[in-house]
Parts: structure tokens; sequence; C-alpha cells
């Protein structure tokens, strides 16, 4: 007998923002985007690491919402990479979830770093399943890549994003404000994201996060935000166009340099950043390139001397144990199932992507980072 054919395409959509003081009650961005969508309720969820930096925040961030006159309620919650370690910030939030009565129809609007994010997109994806969710990044790393994207997920069993949705935020609001409180070391780690995307896609952007890495170490406003408006334009570029932007297939270009960053995060008890894991396999995978020749060594030489000359690093101890780096390359590949699928350097502001890692040049290429 011949099947039912069932067919149909959702048309995805969100906006970008780029704003300051986004909860000035003379800022109307916010606002407006709510009245917009009608929502019933609102949750909005604060990362407890940017209260810390900001202990003003939820007075102003509720004064703000009284005046929207939207039924709404303030929370501050652990963020923090400790938060996707297991299910218990997940469940908070479904019980906060459950308390205010949010439905299909309501909103969650996560403020915090690129793990808050995680922890408040999965659970609104899978509540009720699915509620809208507006995303609010506060750190570096988020802002140029990790919020602006359509992933969100929780860290299971020792390995990183293993419980996940695909699930398109509603608006991304980027409130350049929340990055001149940041800790100067996590401002630095989130410079690594920019060094990534530029390898791969954009020469001239490698040129230009060069010439500007002393403004971007001591984390001055203008380059920052010209750092941050280039990635996210790029990050959002690739999901628009990349024609997999759920990952259906093996491809991850966008995540040079992770599969030996996110093994390194978890072999280090999250000691590392995770945009200095990510400075470390960048590093690592670049040197892996000069040795099967498709990154000259001129390149790989401006390479490192970038990552240096931002603050960020370039070897860490954790790299010794090569035994237990190595089975980050068969969790990479399991994440996405069949082939593994690694994307290498061939030359500043060009990628592709390999099946195949010899763990005998990883091996030289740990041994060539240790020397150095």
């Amino acid at each position: 007998m011949d099947p039912l054919c069932c067919s149909f395409t959702i048309d995805y959509r969100f906006p970008v923002h780029f704003t300051r003081g986004v909860f000035a009650l003379s800022n109307p961005l916010f606002a407006d985007l709510l009245r917009a969508r009608g929502f019933r309720r609102l949750l909005l969820a604060l990362d407890d690491g940017l209260v810390a930096r900001n202990d003003a925040l939820p007075e102003v961030a509720w004064r703000y919402l009284e005046s929207a006159g939207l039924p709404w309620s303030v929370h501050v919650l652990p963020g923090g990479e400790s938060a996707k370690e297991g299910d218990s910030a997940v469940k908070r939030l479904y019980r906060l979830l459950e308390i205010e009565g949010l439905c299909r129809h309501s909103c969650v609007a996560a403020v915090g770093g690129g793990a808050f994010l995680d922890v408040a997109g999965f659970a609104a994806a899978t509540f009720h399943r699915g509620v809208g969710h507006i995303r609010f990044p506060s750190t570096l790393l988020a802002q140029a890549d990790a919020g602006v994207g359509v992933k969100n997920g929780v860290n299971f069993s020792g390995k990183k994003n293993l419980i996940g949705t695909f699930a398109p935020p509603l608006a991304v609001i980027d409130d350049l404000d929340f990055l001149q409180t940041l800790d100067p070391a996590e401002l630095r780690a989130g410079l690594s994201e920019a060094v990534k995307v530029a390898m791969i896609r954009d020469a001239a952007f490698f040129d230009w996060i060069e010439s500007a890495a002393p403004e971007l170490r001591q984390g001055k406003p203008g380059a920052i935000e010209k750092l941050v408006r280039r990635c996210a334009a790029l990050h959002v570029h690739h999901i628009a166009t990349g024609g997999d932007p759920f990952e259906h297939g093996s491809r991850r270009p966008l995540d040079f340099g992770h599969w030996a960053a996110h093994k390194l995060e978890q072999m280090s008890g999250f000691r590392l950043r995770h945009g200095e894991a990510v400075a470390v396999g960048i590093a690592l995978d670049s040197v892996y390139a000069v040795k099967t020749g498709d990154l000259e060594s001129g390149a790989l030489e401006r390479i490192l001397a970038l990552l240096r000359n931002l603050g960020l690093p370039v070897y860490t101890p954790e790299l010794r144990d090569t035994e237990t780096l190595l089975r980050g390359l068969g969790e990479f590949r399991e994440h996405l199932g069949g082939d593994l699928c690694v994307t290498f350097p061939r030359g500043i502001g060009s990628a592709h992507e390999v099946n195949n890692v010899d763990d005998a040049l990883v091996r030289a290429a740990i041994g060539e980072l240790e020397r150095r």
C-alpha cells in the first residue's frame, strides 16, 4: 500500500538587536518586542553571576517590566558551567515555570552567560513542548557566538551538551553595557570565538583582530562592539545560509577547535573557561594542519602570536593526557553520528572538513605546543 506523505515547512525568523541599557525606562526595545508578541506571561531569569557584578539589575529589570504592563516575574538563578551539570537547574526552572503559570503563549527571557542561556533555552524548549524564549547574552563569548545560535543543551554522563534541543529564540538582544562589568579574564576568553570564526570564514576580519589586539585585550568598548557585531553577523549568516541549521548531517563547521576544547574543559574540571579551551583547541588543530600540509607555517605563527597577544593560552597541562584527550574525537563524532567530521584550517579565512584524524600527528602537535 502506498504510504501517506506529510510535508511542511516552518519559517524561522529572529532578529539580533544591539543596544545599551536595555532595561533603562527610556529604552523601548524590549517592551516593544513584548507588546508585539502579545505574551500572556513573562518569566525573566537572571544569571546570578551577572547579578553579582550588577547588584541593582533585579530592581532595574523589575521597574522596567512594571512599566511595560505585562504579567511577569523576575528570578535570579545559578549560572556558569556548573549549572549545566545534572538536571537540578533545569528542574528548578521547570518548577518556576509551572508555579508562575506559563503556557505556550508565554515567554522565558534569559539574561546571562552562554551556559545560563543553554539551561534556560532547554527548559523553555521542553516545557509544554516549547514556550517562547528571548536571549540576552551577557558575556563576550555569548554575545559573539553561543547566544546568537539556535542550540541549547546540558551536560550529562560527563559529556558536554549530550542532552539538548534546537530551538531558535524569538529574538536575541545584545546589551553591550553588560560587557563593561565582566572580569578581564572572562572578557579575554570570549575573544577566542572571534579568532575561530575569522580563521575559517573571514581573512579580513582576522587581519583586523590582529591590528586591534591591544584594544581588544584591554576591553576598549569601540573595538569590542565592532568584534561582537562582526562575529554575530558571521554566525547568523552561517545558520541562515549553511543549509543545515539543525545539524541533521555530520558537519559542524563553526566548531573549529572544539573537539579538543570540549574534552579539555571536562579534563580540567572546568578550571579552563570555554573560551580558553577553544584557544588551545585552535592552536592544536592549527599545528596539526601544518603537519598535514594544509596550513603554511607562516600562517601558524600568526595564529599563535594572535592568541598570545589577546591573552589567550595555546597550551594546557591537560594535553599531556593524550589518551583521554583523543577520546574526545569519538565523543565529537558520537554527538552528530555518522562519520567523524572535523573542521581544520587550510589558510587564514579558509577551512575544510576531514573524516579521519591521525592520532600520531595529534601527539606530535601536542609535543610541539609543549616545546613552544
